[in-house]
């Protein structure tokens, strides 16, 4: 029975992420924005990386966290597996030119986070005792009145969180572990409640201690994986140029490579490009609603910066590691996913590069679980009330115990459907609230106290 609903669950996720109307979809949006945002990615870029050194922060503003903890709680559920393993994949199913194509996903997809982040904030709830509840539900119920979808969008959300919030990465940081010790498996349930007991103690203290925790565990594991890269790319140097036309020949040189082949490129990059960076799928607008400002137009110039981070700077990292140490070509090919990518590491640093997939695969897992806590506790709330809150939580905690000590395929492909059906309610707010949006910015750019 659940090898069969594992096939089941597996083509419709299949079905959901890798078809055309889906990713046109999401891609289209994103680019549409784009043009109704005067390509916001140019002009409000500068601007948004002053906001998250504080310079505009103002302490009196409504909310509980600051700029840069939003986006780091954010990021923190962004940053996993897609950034590894989901990078990997793409080019192996893809070929080089996915790369290309998971960049334009990462540029529309800072309109869509703009516009997404900048109405979950203009729609966000506050307690009488300061708490914030937001996102897309908030954003469905008071800026559209569409009750039904708002429930719809925070629905999918719960459950997804349980899945690709939860036990999917418990699984994936006992496989980074793995990488280091494979002694680790035979550990997988004591591993299991160790981790339930740490990822506890985060998330019962609400958005204010993930934030925190999530702004020191962001640009650590930042700095270990993206300097480990850096390292690879300077022994490599000379490969680079030559990893460069790869990436832009497979991408748009249908005479060399075959209409085919760019078409598979298109495919893979695009639908890897959406998960990594999870662009108009609803679930960061939940931690940005947190942040405290009084300008909504403020913390969607902040959560711009979101896919450029994760995907034009860590996915191309990981991809130009697998193109200049040749990894595509000589990789064994029983080796795929988080494994290729660690192989590719290890052609140049040797043992040392393994290990160092491995914790990044570890720390970029436990972030992402401590950050969709967050997200799955104000579905929680929105659905059943402030009651609900706490019951959601310890639950959440115990889930990851399971999900490090099982095999996890059937989750997996929930998670996948939950997770790209999330989307839909959330699509729909995008587009008839575009012209809100638009005019938000336009007028926090005329205000006298112009942005710089």
């Amino acid at each position: 029975m659940i090898e069969k609903l594992t096939s089941i669950t597996g083509t419709l996720s299949g079905i959901l992420w890798n078809n055309v109307f889906t990713l046109a979809a999401l891609l289209g949006i994103g680019a549409y924005l784009t043009v109704k945002m005067g390509f916001i990615q140019f002009r409000g870029f500068k601007h948004s990386v002053q906001l998250i050194q504080g310079k505009h922060d103002k302490p009196d503003d409504v909310g509980e966290v600051s700029h840069f903890q939003a986006l780091s709680t954010a990021l923190s559920a962004t940053v996993g597996t897609g950034n590894i393993a989901g990078v990997a994949a793409a080019i192996t199913l893809g070929g080089p030119g996915a790369l290309f194509w998971m960049w334009v996903t990462a540029f529309f997809g800072m309109a869509t986070k703009f516009a997404e982040c900048s109405l979950s904030v203009k729609f966000r709830e506050i307690s009488p005792s300061g708490e914030v509840a937001g996102g897309p539900m908030y954003t469905l119920l008071h800026g559209l009145n569409q009750r039904p979808l708002a429930i719809m969008f925070a629905s999918f959300a719960l459950i997804a969180s349980f899945g690709i919030g939860n036990m999917v990465q418990a699984n994936s940081v006992v496989d980074g572990l793995a990488f280091i010790n494979p002694a680790i498996k035979d550990h997988r349930w004591l591993l299991g409640a160790v981790m339930a007991v740490i990822v506890g103690l985060v998330i019962i203290g609400g958005v204010k201690r993930i934030a925190k925790v999530a702004s020191i565990l962001v640009p650590f594991m930042a700095v270990i994986y993206v300097g480990a890269a850096l390292i690879v790319l300077i022994k490599n140097f000379s490969e680079i140029p030559r990893a460069i036309g790869l990436v832009f020949n497979n991408a748009l040189n249908i005479w060399a490579v075959g209409g085919a082949a760019v078409g598979e490129a298109i495919r893979w990059g695009v639908a890897r490009g959406l998960f990594s960076n999870e662009a108009g799928l609803g679930s960061s607008p939940m931690a940005h609603a947190a942040a405290k400002t009084n300008e909504p137009v403020r913390e969607g110039l902040v959560a711009m910066l979101e896919p450029f981070i994760d995907t034009l700077i860590i996915c191309t990292l990981t991809g130009l590691v697998i193109l200049t140490t040749n990894a595509i070509e000589t990789r064994p090919s029983e080796i795929t996913g988080a494994a290729f990518t660690a192989y590719a590491f290890e052609q140049s640093l040797g043992g040392f590069g393994s290990k160092i997939v491995g914790i990044g695969l570890m720390l970029f897992a436990f972030s992402t679980t401590i950050a969709w806590s967050y997200y799955g506790d104000r579905a929680a709330r929105f659905l059943f009330g402030e009651k609900a809150v706490l019951p959601y939580r310890i639950v959440y905690s115990i889930l990851v115990m399971v999900g490090a000590a099982i095999p996890l395929k059937l989750v997996w492909n929930l998670a996948d459907i939950t997770n790209i059906l999330m989307a839909i309610p959330n699509l729909i707010a995008l587009v008839f609230l575009a012209g809100l949006v638009k005019k938000m910015k336009n007028d926090y750019f005329s205000k006298n106290e112009k942005p710089q």
